[in-house]
């Protein structure tokens, strides 16, 4: 994706927020049921995808399982916001000999704290649609094994931009599974060139 195209998905998911907020201030916003409200805790599994640049190597795999918890605070029917923790999982490489440099495998692993806003739309009964913007704080280890030589490790944190879409269905009045997909846009590795990270996952969400 490009810079532009980025920016105007974040001014559009932004422009979203907004209209969420709008929307939960209004009377009928303000007349939902005690179920649209209160603390939830969830967990969720999937796959990341890292932006990898894997021009010159021999072997290249920028897909990883990943994890993450999550807690929030729903306001009404329209309006939450949520803190969480993911595991990004590791992406990998090889590259060729260059010169007398040997052989090597490149791992690169990423785990990120953050605090969004989520806007709901409610679709049908039991069932929405969501959007969440806001910023994150990621931790990227980085190790290199050179062939012969040993490793060497180095490691990096950013603070930038996360924004995703997804949607809901509540099981119970307590009990809501959810489908969403979520970028975080230029996570720092070292001395390689910022990426963008895409996670798909399946999570769960227990309201109080």
């Amino acid at each position: 994706m490009t810079t532009e195209a980025r920016k105007g998905m974040e001014r559009l998911l932004l422009a979203g927020m907004i209209g969420g907020a709008m929307a939960a201030s209004s009377p009928a916003a303000l007349a939902q049921a005690p179920g649209d409200m209160g603390w939830y805790v969830g967990a969720a599994i999937g796959q990341t995808e890292v932006n990898l640049d894997c021009t010159g190597t021999t072997a290249c795999d920028d897909k990883d399982s990943s994890w993450k918890i999550f807690a929030g605070y729903q306001f009404n029917r329209n309006f939450a916001v949520e803190f969480g923790y993911t595991d990004l999982g590791e992406a990998t490489a090889s590259t060729p000999p260059i010169g007398i440099i040997p052989p090597a495998s490149v791992a690169i692993e990423s785990t990120v704290w953050e605090l969004v806003a989520v806007g709901i739309l409610p679709l049908a009964d039991r069932f929405s649609a969501y959007g969440k913007l806001g910023l994150y704080r990621a931790d990227t280890d980085v190790a290199v094994n050179f062939v012969g030589l040993g490793s060497v490790t180095d490691s990096d944190s950013n603070t930038d931009l996360t924004f995703g879409i997804g949607v809901r269905f509540d099981i119970t009045p307590h009990l809501g599974v959810r489908l969403e997909w979520q970028r975080y846009s230029g996570v720092a590795a070292a001395d390689f060139d910022e990426g963008d990270v895409d996670a798909m996952s399946l999570g769960v969400a227990w309201r109080f």
